[in-house]
């Protein structure tokens, strides 16, 4: 097997997530993500390589990519944790939150808690600039990654980006600039981060504060297709989607050439519960959608993880938050004294079993799932401090077998 036939094998496999990585990490000269143009991951965003790639390009990737590493935050971060749960990890606090001013809690995909964070670091000059993602500017369902230097910048990126994105894509060069930086996106680009922690120290030095989401994964291009489809909607002549926000959920919103607004329903647009939602396969193994190498996890609140029917603005919304770190709950409590953030009730942990249970169910069952790609000769992620063996202890014999035997036909 070739360097570049094992690189391949990570898209083969469908463990891509597209995150740029490793474009930043070897330079365009070898690896590029685009999008993919035919085939069974039409419209993914994906690694394509220019050039023969070398056993430590490959071994690099290997080592960072969080398709095929998954990491939780190190043990000195969390050591001084005073809770800690076999299915969620660890953890300093369990707290309600919103954005203290109006417009960015209505606007925000839930209520703002993300972007109030992100626009305090960089008013109180605890960092230079924010990685995160907005809209892109050339795939109006796809998201882009962008640095955000003032408040007005973080509040123009608001609301989900659920279709493909990759921010990591220029990370190099973000490093290079330098300067402290806040980091806010799904838990498997953290995940990436962490890894390549091991390999370059500028993450450690430069990457201050790590924000992310409870993540349900994000909709395959060709599903997106389906949606347009299903509403007599031409890809080609949308030229906005906005996902939600504008109250919580809020409506899907598909803006097309000639100026109309068509408002879905986030039910219509995911579907009632998570066996109709349309996600890529490694969403569905993921060993960590609830941010273990974060210092701050924002969630939604909805019982039984299902909003109610109906776009309406009456749902002001609000994000439930898991502080993992000190360093994440001393910007808390910071945002909070200076008025960008608004604490609502403490929560327990059942709080998250009740409110999130199909994240429960995936990360008991993940062993079980990694068990069955490896029977298919699949590649499977390395993990670090997700617990996954002791989870797969907790479950039947015959519910691991059912699962085992479920990811290995659909491998």
């Amino acid at each position: 097997m070739t360097e570049t036939e094992r690189f391949n094998r990570i898209t083969e496999d469908k463990l891509c997530i597209g995150c740029g990585l490793c474009q930043s990490l070897l330079g365009e000269e070898k690896v590029k993500i685009t999008k993919v143009e035919s085939g069974e991951q039409k419209g993914e965003l994906r690694h394509k390589v220019i050039s023969p790639l070398s056993k430590a390009d490959t071994d690099l990737v290997y080592a960072t990519c969080p398709s095929t590493r998954c990491e939780a935050n190190p043990k000195e971060l969390t050591a001084d944790a005073p809770n800690e749960d076999i299915v969620w990890g660890a953890y300093q606090r369990l707290v309600l939150a919103w954005a203290t001013d109006n417009n960015t809690r209505y606007e925000g995909s839930t209520a703002g808690v993300l972007t109030a964070l992100g626009g305090y670091l960089l008013k109180s000059k605890r960092v230079s600039f924010i990685l995160h993602v907005k809209p892109s500017t050339s795939e109006p369902t796809f998201g882009e990654a962008t640095l955000s230097f003032t408040e007005a910048d973080v509040l123009a990126a608001v609301g989900s980006r659920y279709g493909p994105t990759a921010p990591l894509i220029n990370l190099d060069e973000v490093l290079s600039r330098n300067e402290p930086f806040a980091v806010i996106a799904k838990p498997c680009d953290l995940n990436a981060l962490r890894n390549l922690a091991h390999h370059d120290e500028r993450i450690d030095k430069l990457i201050k504060y790590r924000l992310t989401l409870v993540c349900g994964g994000y909709m395959p291009d060709t599903s997106m297709d389906q949606f347009l489809e299903r509403f007599d909607i031409e890809r080609k002549e949308v030229t906005a989607l906005r996902y939600r926000g504008r109250g919580c959920p809020g409506p899907t919103t598909v803006t097309t050439k000639d100026g109309q607004q068509q408002d879905f329903d986030y039910i219509d647009f995911w579907g009632e519960d998570e066996s109709q939602w349309s996600l890529p396969f490694r969403c569905k193994v993921c060993p960590d959608a609830i941010g273990e190498a974060a210092d701050i996890v924002a969630a939604d609140t909805w019982p039984n993880a299902s909003p109610e029917r109906g776009i309406s603005d009456k749902d002001v919304g609000t994000n439930s938050l898991i502080i993992r770190t000190k360093t994440g709950n001393a910007l808390v409590e910071a945002a909070v004294k200076d008025g960008y953030l608004t604490l609502g009730d403490e929560v327990d942990i059942d709080y998250f079993y009740d409110t999130q249970p199909h994240q429960v169910t995936k990360k008991k069952f993940v062993k079980a799932r990694f068990d069955g790609l490896k029977d298919a000769g699949r590649l499977t992620p390395v993990t670090v401090g997700l617990r996954l063996d002791e989870l797969a202890e907790q479950n039947s014999p015959a519910e691991n077998e059912e699962q085992r035997q479920g990811a290995f036909k659909r491998s």
